[in-house]
C-alpha cells in the first residue's frame, strides 16, 4: 500500500490537519513541531489530541513525520543557537513521544563559517547530549542538498554523524529527492547506484521517510528549490522510478512540494495511479 501525504499546517489543531489530509486522499501527514521560523510552540489540546488519535485508528493512517523547525541549527558557530536547538529538540522528542508519532527530521544544521569537520562534530556533541537511548520515536537526519554551509549533502557526513552519537540505535535518514538529486546523485540515471551507495555507506535500514519532491534547479545545482510533481528536473518518470523501486517502495512519501490542499489532492490521485502493488 502506497503511505502518502503533504505537509499540512497544525494551526487549527492537529484533528485539523488529519481532516485535512483524510479528505484529499492522503494516509499520512508532515507537520512542524513548533512554530518553523522561531521557537514558540502551542500547548497540547487534549481533546483535540483524542480526535486526532481516533481519526488515525479509523482511517488507518500510516506513520506520520514531524518536522523541527528551521531555526534549530546543532552545527552554528553560535553557542547560543546550539544551546537552542537541543534543547527544542529534546523537547520535541518528548511531545512527539507523548502524541505517538513515528517519524521525526532535522537539518543536521549549518557550520556558518567554522567548516565541516567542525560542524560535523558539533552536530555529534549535540545529539550525545539530548539522545538518551530510550526515545520511541525515529529522529531522522535529512538529506540535504549543500547549498550554503550545510552539512548531510553526503552520505559518507551523515554516517560520520551516525557513527559518532553512542545512543543511535533511533537514529535514521529521511531521504528528500530534490536536496539528493540537487546534491549530485544520479536518482534518475542510476537509482540502483544510489541506493547500493546509500546501503553500502549508512545502511537503507536507517532509510525510514522520503521527502518526495521535484527540483526546480538542475542535478549536482547544490541549490534547493522544490517543484510540483512532473514540473521539475526530475520528472515523473523519475519520481515515479523511485517510489515504484523494490528496495524503497513501502516507504512512506512526504510531499513538500509549492500549493494548497487541492494540488496536493492531484499529485497524491497522480502517484497513486502509477503506483505498482
Amino acid at each position: 500500500m502506497l503511505v502518502i501525504g503533504p505537509h499540512i499546517s497544525i494551526a487549527k489543531g492537529f484533528s485539523k490537519a488529519a481532516e485535512t489530509a483524510i479528505s484529499i486522499g492522503a494516509n499520512t501527514f508532515q507537520f512542524f513541531t513548533r512554530n518553523p521560523r522561531g521557537a514558540s510552540v502551542k500547548a497540547i489540546d487534549q481533546k483535540d489530541v483524542d480526535k486526532f488519535q481516533q481519526l488515525r485508528a479509523e482511517h488507518d493512517m500510516g506513520p506520520l513525520l514531524a518536522h523541527c523547525p528551521y531555526t534549530m541549527n546543532l552545527a552554528s558557530s553560535k553557542a547560543d543557537i546550539v544551546e537552542l536547538g537541543k534543547r527544542m529538540l529534546r523537547e520535541d522528542i518528548e511531545r512527539m513521544d507523548l502524541l505517538g508519532i513515528e517519524y521525526m527530521c532535522f537539518h543536521p544544521g549549518s557550520h556558518t563559517g567554522d567548516g565541516e569537520d567542525i560542524g560535523i562534530q558539533k552536530i555529534i556533541d549535540a545529539l550525545n547530549s539530548v539522545l538518551r537511548g530510550d526515545e520511541k520515536i525515529w529522529v531522522l537526519l535529512e538529506t540535504m542538498s549543500g547549498k550554503g554551509s550545510e552539512i548531510g549533502y553526503t552520505f559518507e557526513q551523515l554516517r560520520r554523524i551516525i557513527d559518532g552519537v553512542e545512543k543511535s540505535d533511533r537514529l535514521g535518514i529521511c531521504f528528500d529527492t530534490c536536496h539528493t538529486f540537487s546534491a549530485g546523485y544520479d536518482i534518475i540515471g542510476d537509482l540502483d547506484g544510489v541506493l547500493e551507495k546509500f546501503d553500502s555507506i549508512i545502511g537503507l535500514e536507517r532509510l525510514k521517510a522520503v521527502h518526495f519532491n521535484d527540483s526546480l534547479k538542475e542535478f549536482e545545482s547544490r541549490n534547493d528549490r522544490h517543484a510540483n510533481i512532473g514540473e521539475g528536473l526530475i520528472g515523473v518518470d523519475g519520481l515515479v522510478s523511485f517510489m515504484n523501486h523494490p528496495k524503497i517502495k513501502n516507504l512512506p512519501l512526504f510531499l513538500e512540494t509549492p500549493g494548497e490542499p487541492d494540488v496536493h489532492k492531484t499529485e497524491i490521485e497522480l502517484l497513486r495511479s502509477l503506483y505498482r502493488i
